[in-house]
């Protein structure tokens, strides 16, 4: 009886323990996967995207707009991956060492940013029932989107996710929007509109069974720049 007791107890701590990993432990398993030995505006969100798996601690990884701006527009991204087989955590060490993009994890999302970028998700909510309906909805089992515009990403969520998504493809209300950049692991809808908003610079408001997403107007630092990027 006592054995028996000591071995549910040895695997209920192992459980807490596999739940509870960090996200540094978590992300070290993953490989890169393609021997790249530097990371810029070239390469960089394709590897880490698509080198993110599923695990039990950080369900989404996401480029902030600040982020892509410094890979996409300002092209400042350059970082040197010294590792023989370089992890996932290992390529976020040398871009934070090595770059202006910074990585904080808001469970369940690491998101990487810049000081352009304001971490706070701006929700509101005119119908609770709705929101809970997308909590509780199926979660979506992959999800990753590369540089995608809102007409892009509405084609992907459109379907699995129970409500109506405004503004609707083809409108000019998105003209506004960040281009997408993230990969998930069974984001549940909430999970999946919170992912897009923080990628795309966007706030949305929950009204019943619809969801609306806007422009988010804040910003943090001012990007400074010794020169305008050339081409």
């Amino acid at each position: 009886m006592i054995r028996g007791l000591l071995f549910i107890g040895m695997l209920t701590a192992h459980m807490v323990l596999a739940v509870e990993e960090s996200w540094p432990t978590a992300l070290s398993r993953m490989p890169l996967g393609t021997g790249a030995s530097s990371l810029n505006e070239t390469n960089c969100a394709q590897l880490l995207l698509g080198g993110f798996q599923s695990n039990a601690t950080v369900k989404a990884l996401i480029f902030m707009p600040g982020a892509t701006d410094e890979l996409f527009f300002f092209r400042r991204v350059q970082a040197t991956l010294t590792n023989v087989n370089p992890s996932l955590f290992d390529a976020l060490v040398a871009l934070t060492n090595q770059s202006l993009l910074r990585v904080t994890f808001q469970p369940p999302f690491l998101l990487i940013y810049s000081e352009e970028d304001v971490l706070t998700l701006a929700v509101t909510i005119q119908d609770p029932r709705t929101m809970d309906k997308l909590k509780a909805g199926k979660p979506i089992p992959h999800l990753l989107t590369l540089d995608r515009d809102w007409n892009q990403l509405l084609a992907l969520i459109k379907k699995p996710i129970n409500a109506t998504l405004r503004p609707y493809r083809g409108t000019r209300e998105s003209w506004h929007f960040y281009r997408h950049t993230f990969a998930g692991w069974n984001l549940t809808p909430w999970e999946t509109l919170a992912a897009a908003a923080q990628a795309g610079k966007t706030q949305f408001t929950v009204r019943r069974g619809t969801v609306i997403f806007e422009v988010d107007p804040r910003i943090g630092a001012i990007p400074h720049l010794e020169k305008f990027p050339g081409r």
